[in-house]
């Protein structure tokens, strides 16, 4: 895909949602991390419903909850159990490595209980404002259909759309894909006849009304 298409794509994205946000429900740094990491093989909707029963939290307070009262708070959610874990453990080292803060660094937050690449970068950009893309399944699929960032792995699609996204329209890059795949470029059939960017996709396979 050329640079002028790419650059099509996400001015067409940016003008159909401006200020993209992400689904999560949450109030600090804090709250969103711990939201990124329930969501894991989980949707955005069951991580609200959970986390609306003990938000607004700090880390303290998850400290002072234990592992066993956050695994009935979060129960609904799959793999609850080792979430839990992760959860309380990271709140632990938040408060004793970090003040209680949640770091600004992708090394730092890495070496948190439960957080991989992907939620680091979620933090990253959404907390913090950095330019990074968190590729999920969604993002994933959105960039090889479309031929915007082609990968085998989701290191490579990340590599390809850090390197390839226009500078002006990576802060929000990860939010506005990551919404298509959701809602308009879904797995079993693409809706590519509301598509606002049908003309541009370079997927072969493209679906009719």
């Amino acid at each position: 895909m050329n640079p002028e298409k790419r650059r099509r794509i996400f001015e067409r994205l940016r003008e159909k949602n401006p200020d993209p946000k992400t689904e999560l429900e949450y109030s600090t740094p804090f709250e969103l991390l711990v939201a990124v990491v329930l969501s894991a093989q989980a949707t955005d909707k069951s991580v609200n419903l959970a986390t609306r029963r003990f938000f607004p939290v700090t880390p303290q307070q998850i400290v002072d909850l234990g592992v066993p009262k956050l695994e009935k708070l979060i129960q609904t959610i799959g793999l609850f159990r080792t979430k839990a874990k992760n959860v309380v453990a990271l709140s632990q080292m938040l408060l004793e490595r970090h003040c209680g803060a949640v770091p600004q660094n992708r090394e730092a937050l890495q070496a948190l209980p439960g957080v991989g690449r992907k939620t680091a970068s979620v933090v990253l950009n959404t907390a913090f404002g950095q330019p990074t893309v968190a590729v999920d399944t969604h993002i994933f699929r959105v960039a090889n259909r479309t031929g915007l960032a082609p990968g085998k792995d989701v290191e490579e699609v990340e590599e390809k759309l850090l390197r390839f996204t226009p500078p002006e329209f990576l802060q929000n890059a990860h939010h506005w894909l990551i919404l298509h795949g959701r809602y308009v470029c879904i797995a079993r059939k693409p809706g590519c006849p509301e598509c606002v960017i049908r003309d541009l996709c370079e997927f072969r396979g493209k679906t009719r009304v």
